[in-house]
């Protein structure tokens, strides 16, 4: 039986791991606070489309209690990654790959990258602080994903599912593996859609575009989505801080295959939905504002591209979630 540990069973987690249990995969979990009690308590719910799902998973908040596992998934912020190294260590064995199923750039990108720049098989510093991820972990464990679905913890121990199932999945180096695809079988066998991607650097970026400008304008002024998309001047913005983010991806050999306005366009037309980095702001959480923007300003810096308009809105942000205490860098 497959070994599957979440470490970090929040919404996006929590869902991963009922899925997982239900394709029969052995699925643990690295929870606490509340969620973990429930858990314990009353066994991991999923609602989705109506139904209630339960699974009694293992769960705990110290990962030296679990054995070795086959995959990890790493569904807590990116920004958590780094102070979790020692703890992720017991779980791993010689073939253990590692699925870090967050938003932005992840740490392991430049690994098997062939940008033909100074960045290939380097780690990204606004993510891994010291490359301690890529040196100690390694990045040849790594698994790429890309997260669509909306969901969130409807109360502790309960995972309400809101929108999408596709998790992109794909080798850092675009080949087709037997770990990939066992783990998209799983996926797809939970009910998900789980393509295997040999580009998939070319996803993370068709996302992050969005995370990169629609994030930072509505943790700012508050709007929407559609708010933003449909108000002139807010769309302009967008439209710029995308195209800067066009030239620094192309710079790496990055294809976009939509267009900006199509881009826009596409997340305007979802009414009275929030970016995470303003839900954080509501919420009191941390925000993730490395992997979003100051990744992309790492790079724009380090190949020499100007990217001013990024610069500004990102300098705004840290600014307002220092204020606000919610940002430590």
């Amino acid at each position: 039986m497959t070994k599957i540990c979440i470490y970090g069973a929040g919404a996006i987690g929590g869902y991963m791991a009922a899925c997982l249990d239900s394709a029969g995969a052995e699925v643990s979990l690295i929870a606490r606070g509340p969620h973990l009690a429930a858990i314990r308590e009353k066994g991991l719910r999923l609602i989705k489309d109506g139904q209630v799902s339960e699974h009694r998973l293992r769960a705990t908040d110290n990962p030296a209690e679990l054995p070795e596992q086959d995959y990890i998934i790493l569904a807590l912020k990116a920004h958590g990654i780094p102070h979790i190294i020692d703890q992720m260590k017991p779980l791993l064995g010689a073939d253990t790959a590692i699925v870090s199923a967050v938003n932005g750039l992840p740490w392991w990108y430049f690994y098997h990258a062939n940008t033909g720049t100074i960045l290939d098989n380097q780690p990204l510093q606004s993510v891994d602080p010291g490359g301690r991820i890529y040196a100690e972990i390694g990045a040849e464990r790594a698994i790429g994903c890309v997260v669509y679905p909306a969901c969130e913890i409807a109360k502790p121990g309960v995972i309400q599912h809101m929108d999408g199932e596709r998790f992109s999945l794909g080798e850092p180096s675009g080949e087709a593996s037997e770990r990939v695809k066992t783990l998209s079988q799983l996926l797809i066998a939970g009910g998900l859609k789980a393509p295997q991607k040999k580009r998939i650097r070319d996803e993370i970026w068709v996302k992050l575009w969005g995370n990169c400008s629609f994030n930072p304008v509505s943790a700012l002024t508050g709007a929407s989505l559609d708010e933003i998309g449909n108000d002139p001047a807010c769309r302009h913005l967008v439209h710029t801080i995308m195209a800067e983010c066009q030239q620094i991806g192309e710079a790496i050999g990055v294809r976009f295959n939509v267009s900006i306005e199509d881009r826009i366009e596409g997340a305007a037309r979802i009414i009275g939905h929030k970016p995470s980095t303003r839900q954080d702001i509501e919420a009191g959480r941390p925000l993730e504002i490395d992997p979003l923007v100051t990744a992309v300003l790492e790079l724009a810096d380090r190949l020499g591209i100007k990217a001013p308009t990024l610069a500004h809105i990102t300098a705004l942000l840290k600014l307002q979630a220092r204020t606000l205490g919610l940002y430590g860098r």
